[in-house]
């Protein structure tokens, strides 16, 4: 009965997948030349640092039982050359600084403030001289952030937001960017994740609750209509439909039992205890309880999914603010900012109903179009089209090299993955087959060859601009 109900309602939660085994013949990756500039024009880069979430962590978790497990960035872990030469262990992040020349970076902060018993309870440490300031989870302001501990995660990830970010390195630097240093700023997701996820429960939630209640109102009114005082025999019915339900542990099943049995009972009202009397009235429940819940549903996200696009809307324009007050407005001269990827093609978007995708659409585009009208015309700013890399990667795999663009490389299951995330992936507990140029690690998040794919788009664009 819940669970019939409820079917409409589960096709809009915020899911995941994995698996597949599609392997074309794989193309050269695309060699990016970069236009030639005069030396003199060239800026000077000699430090790099980076804001955001965790497409730019590079190992803000890698303590713990994280790091036990091979894991501690979000993609496949570890260097795995040897094995094949796309196994870099590398985010965009570190291979920008290595096309460079210049340190790899080093995760500013450190830990984990989840369950300790499961080795998530890991001291919060400041490293010194470490630029990296981007963490899984973050948000462009907001502090909590998905798997912070808020949340309910065991992991609890610290998801500080990059305004703190941004301040913090602000407090160590002297107030001042250096003329000579290479700002990198990708946020956004996580305020698109970590609203679908609340938008998804409540649904449910709400859903499940207009449901539940049809249904005992439903079935109360049919037991009770063969009862000598059937206006007494519902009150009864009603009242064990409720005390039942408000058990922990309770089912639908549970529930009807109860009722049933009460109604069996009433005077005159034998008859319903039998299967045969009482199974078409549950059916009848059932089917009202149904379309209840999917009406229910359907009013809370009219009336709720605009406010998701306005949220967005909203981060795109303090992310803005961030980079022209706090950044720009503080000496930085070279900021290269990546709009939002196109998430419903990640295979956790794919695994969504059309609806839903659409959606995430409205709200990537919401956040993106804030950045392209604000900061496409800063001189100082480099806005990358990842969105656009994404989108073309999608639509031509083989031209990019990739081999699969709709599954996840790593096996997301436990307990071969605990954490079911690409934070613990790494070469041991890949899928089988050769997933080194697949698209994504888990649901959201790439692998390194894509991470590559996406360095040399900014590469390119920085050489356009004469920063290269």
């Amino acid at each position: 009965m819940r669970k019939t109900y409820l079917v409409t309602l589960l096709a809009t939660c915020f899911m995941s997948a994995c698996g597949g085994d599609s392997r074309p013949e794989p193309a050269p990756a695309p060699v990016v030349t970069a236009p030639v500039v005069t030396e003199s024009a060239k800026p000077r880069l000699a430090t790099l640092i980076s804001f955001g979430d965790s497409l730019s962590d590079v190992g803000t978790y890698a303590v713990g039982a994280v790091k036990s497990l091979g894991g501690g960035k979000f993609s496949i872990n570890g260097d795995s050359t040897t094995l094949n030469p796309a196994l870099t262990g590398l985010n965009w992040v570190e291979q920008l600084a290595r096309r460079l020349g210049l340190p790899a970076p080093c995760a500013a902060q450190t830990g984990l403030d989840g369950d300790a018993t499961l080795g998530f309870s890991v001291p919060v440490v400041d490293h010194a001289g470490c630029l990296a300031y981007a963490q899984g989870g973050a948000r462009v302001t907001h502090p909590v952030g998905p798997t912070h501990k808020l949340t309910g995660s065991r992991l609890g990830a610290l998801t500080v937001p990059v305004a703190t970010q941004i301040s913090r390195h602000l407090a160590l630097s002297g107030g001042k960017f250096k003329a000579d240093d290479l700002v990198l700023v990708m946020a956004g997701g996580n305020d698109l994740l970590y609203g679908l996820e609340v938008f998804a429960a409540t649904l449910l939630a709400t859903g499940q609750a207009a449901g539940q209640q049809a249904f005992d109102e439903s079935l109360a009114a049919a037991l009770a209509a063969g009862a000598s005082n059937g206006a007494a025999a519902a009150v009864t019915i009603r009242a064990a439909l409720a005390a039942e339900r408000a058990k922990p542990g309770s089912t639908d099943q549970s529930v009807a039992t109860a009722g049933i049995t009460t109604a069996a009972g009433a005077a005159g009202n034998v008859a319903v205890a039998q299967e045969t009397v009482h199974r078409p009235l549950l059916l009848q429940a059932s089917t009202a309880g149904l379309a209840a819940g999917a009406a229910a549903g359907s009013r809370y996200a009219s009336e709720n999914a605009p406010k998701l696009v306005a949220a967005m809307d909203t981060a795109g324009r303090e992310l803005v603010a961030l980079v022209k007050d706090t950044i720009l407005a503080n000496g930085a001269a070279q900021v290269v900012v990546n709009n939002l990827p196109d998430v419903a093609l990640t295979p956790t978007g794919r695994a969504m109903d059309a609806s839903t995708q659409a959606l995430i659409g409205a709200m990537v585009n919401a956040f993106n179009a804030q950045l392209r009208t604000a900061l496409a015309g800063e001189a100082r700013v480099l806005l990358v089209d990842a969105n656009a890399l994404t989108q073309d990667a999608a639509a031509n795999p083989t031209t990019y090299g990739l081999t699969n663009v709709t599954d996840a490389a790593c096996n997301l299951v436990a307990p071969t993955n605990p954490l079911r995330i690409a934070l613990t992936c790494n070469a041991t507990n890949l899928i089988p087959g050769d997933v080194s140029r697949y698209a994504y690690a888990d649901g959201v998040h790439p692998t390194p060859y894509f991470y590559n794919l996406l360095t040399n788009r900014v590469a390119q664009e920085m050489g356009k601009k004469g920063w290269l």
